[in-house]
């Protein structure tokens, strides 16, 4: 049943000139220095394209893979991290989301590299709540934000559509 749907893909692709680079979800990446240590987080950034996000392309109650293609990925090799109750060793994680209309959930996962549709829950290092805000406005292509704040702090945002979730955390010594 795949191949016909990957045939069907390929064959729109061509005959509708700019829809296979339009739905393509780029590789990014923010990068922030907090108490004399680097934080780096890789993502892919999906765009709205039209749709509806929160609820709809982003189910909530679902776990989500916090962007596209492959899990979000957090990366801080020297330093260990506190997010919310989660305290994270120096290395990589990965960064998954249980979204809702009132609350989001950040669940950092000990597995990286994993394919967007390949969540394994064993693997959770835990779950913490995050804040959540309505944007005036929309932001078309998601994007994750490292924000200082303060000698040893930083927040965490996740901004799509009119949503953004964040969360603060700690750099530990």
């Amino acid at each position: 049943m795949r191949i016909p749907a990957i045939l069907f893909a390929i064959a729109l692709s061509a005959a509708v000139p700019g829809f296979a680079q339009r739905h393509v979800s780029p590789l990014e990446h923010t990068a922030i220095d907090i108490a004399g240590q680097h934080i780096v987080v890789d993502y892919y950034a999906p765009s709205m394209y039209g749709r509806k996000i929160m609820g709809g392309l982003v189910p909530f109650n679902t776990v989500w893979c916090t962007g596209a293609n492959y899990a979000t990925q957090i990366v801080h090799s020297s330093a260990a991290l506190q997010f919310g109750n989660l305290r994270l060793s120096k290395g990589q994680q990965s960064i998954w989301t249980l979204p809702n209309p009132s609350e989001w959930t950040l669940i950092i996962n000990n597995q990286t590299g994993q394919f967007h549709l390949s969540y394994d829950a064993s693997t959770d290092l835990g779950r913490t709540k995050m804040n959540l805000k309505t944007l005036a406005s929309p932001v078309e292509t998601f994007k994750i934000e490292l924000r200082p704040d303060g000698a040893s702090k930083g927040v965490l945002a996740l901004i799509w559509e009119r949503t953004e979730a964040s969360i603060p955390f700690n750099v530990l010594p």
